[in-house]
């Protein structure tokens, strides 16, 4: 893959954060000083600003020996938005478990986890000083761009508009997990006040205004580069979060959900990959045919714990052949695992043979767990590889070639079929049922798979998803959106930290606020429950 190189100093977003009252568009005299106002000077400049923003979904900082880090943290690794995002996803549910005995990890499967947990504060510090980067972008590029002429302000407005973009996707990251949460844009300078807090249905509202104000400036559908935001990726996250709108807001949106699905499906810019296990391998940038938006990792130039890195490396263990199956140095890190009751529910028989999607690892693993800290129990995730579709291992066997799927066209099948069995209007069951059909088949190889429309319904759904979308970031919005995720009417493996699971409390389909925040900023009130 070829992800964005980082080419600023960490200066200069130090500086830009602590610009505070100062007027950002002033020239330093020092040329070793680093400001909007000697930085932004060419083109080139602006797109090296915005492939910070991308680059701080994947590293932890600016360079490469983890020398120069936007967040304090014993473990670089953590201090990262991909890892610390699809912990809160996979491993509060029963789509993973983790064996390093690690406390803030048992405390996300168990269930028990509270305001003083370090992954909740890791991950709300990590949402939030991604927003912060993006507003001090955004303010910066916009005093300057009235200044600037002919393709080269075009150009600049698009770099905006992502920008705009990225902050809509992290203030819905942060509005999934935490709520009502501090709010802040390019409009409030930074050190002059105390975020506000606004509530979720008014950042929900925020959020899909923003995202429809940028369409017209962001580039049409797959014309934008590799890994670059366009309108379908736009497109996508409005078609999330308006399957999701009940949860979010109170009222439901499915109708708006087929609508945007609908923009994608009919752009005719995307089919589905014919092979599933390519979309998870080191050279998935090929797969541009289902992928909307990926998050671009390559071995060299995006080095980090925190992100694939972490996907794949936890989840391979001493038995298996680490270099020539998964990519990676010898031995992994022995970390995740599927849950018993996952692999039982959505795969019932998980060899492969049948559903290609069921792509563990179990030679010397166990399928039941009654130790949660023993990795040799539970089936492995072989989802991910940092090895080619051709068997080749990526180009560094430490940091990992393998692009993330943020958005992809199965998910967006999946969200219209889904909206239109909850009753959204301007689709119909008969499309809803081959779309999910043309998934299956390509699953089975063939037909052999396909279902009736008897069989479509909320409950398959579910486990469809599960089938179709496991560790990519979905699993705890999804149960949540069910009613499954706390409570008594599904259990998992030491869901409520017992072995045979236990019902939890609604309280925790909301993550608390940081301890740590609510002390320094007094405009926040806790999430109830906590």
């Amino acid at each position: 893959m070829k992800a964005y190189k980082i080419f600023l100093l960490q200066a200069v977003m130090v500086s830009m954060m602590a610009s505070c009252t100062k007027d950002l568009n002033t020239v330093p005299i020092d040329p070793l000083v680093k400001t909007s106002g000697n930085v932004f000077t060419t083109e080139t400049t602006y797109k090296e600003g915005l492939a910070k923003l991308y680059a701080s979904m994947a590293v932890s900082g600016q360079a490469i020996n983890f020398s120069a880090n936007d967040l304090q943290a014993a473990d670089q690794g953590t201090a990262c938005f991909l890892r610390e995002y699809w912990a809160a996803e996979e491993v509060t549910t029963d789509e993973c478990i983790n064996a390093w005995g690690d406390g803030g990890l048992v405390e996300y499967h168990g269930g028990i986890w509270s305001d003083q947990n370090l992954y909740v504060q890791l991950m709300y510090e990590r949402i939030f000083v991604n927003i912060a980067y993006c507003n001090e972008y955004i303010r910066d590029v916009n005093a300057k761009i009235g200044s600037l002429s002919g393709q080269m302000q075009s150009d600049v407005a698009q770099f905006v508009a992502e920008a705009r973009f990225l902050r809509a996707y992290f203030y819905y990251c942060a509005m999934n997990e935490y709520g009502n949460v501090p709010f802040a844009t390019e409009a409030n300078l930074p050190g002059t006040f105390l975020p506000k807090q606004i509530k979720r249905v008014d950042l929900f509202n925020y959020i899909e205004s923003e995202l429809k104000a940028i369409q017209p400036v962001l580039a049409a559908p797959a014309t934008n580069e590799y890994a670059r935001i366009d309108r379908a990726a736009d497109w996508a996250l409005l078609s999330r979060m308006y399957l999701n709108a009940q949860v979010f807001t109170g009222t439901q949106r499915y109708a708006d959900c087929i609508t945007y699905s609908n923009l994608i499906i009919n752009s005719g810019k995307y089919t589905l990959h014919p092979n599933y296990q390519q979309l998870f391998l080191a050279d998935n940038n090929n797969d541009r045919d289902e992928m909307i938006l990926p998050l671009a990792e390559d071995g060299t130039n995006t080095e980090s714990y925190g992100d694939m890195t972490f996907v794949i490396h936890a989840a391979v263990g001493a038995s298996e052949d680490a270099t020539n199956e998964f990519g990676i140095a010898s031995g992994g890190w022995a970390g995740n695992r599927m849950t018993t009751t996952f692999v039982n529910k959505v795969f019932p028989d998980p060899s492969g043979n049948t559903d290609k999607r069921a792509i563990f690892y179990t030679n010397g693993q166990t399928l039941n767990i009654t130790g949660p800290t023993v990795f040799s129990q539970g089936y492995l995730c072989a989802k991910f590889k940092n090895v080619t579709s051709a068997g080749a291992p990526g180009s560094n066997t430490t940091f990992v070639d393998t692009d993330f799927p943020l958005f992809r066209l199965s998910e967006i099948y999946l969200n219209y079929a889904e909206a239109v069995l909850r009753g959204g209007t301007g689709g119909d069951a008969a499309t809803a049922l081959q779309y999910v059909n043309k998934i299956r088949e390509r699953a089975y190889g063939g037909a052999s798979g396909d279902i009736n429309a008897s069989q479509l319904n909320l409950s398959f759904m579910i486990d469809e998803r599960g089938r179709e979308l496991y560790w990519e970031m979905f699993r705890r919005t999804d149960l949540i959106r069910f009613g499954l995720f706390t409570g008594g009417t599904y259990l998992w493996d030491f869901k409520g930290n017992v072995q045979a699971g236990a019902a939890t409390d609604a309280h925790l389909n909301l993550f608390p606020l940081p301890a740590s925040d609510l002390q320094t900023n007094s405009n926040l009130i806790q999430n109830s429950g906590y």
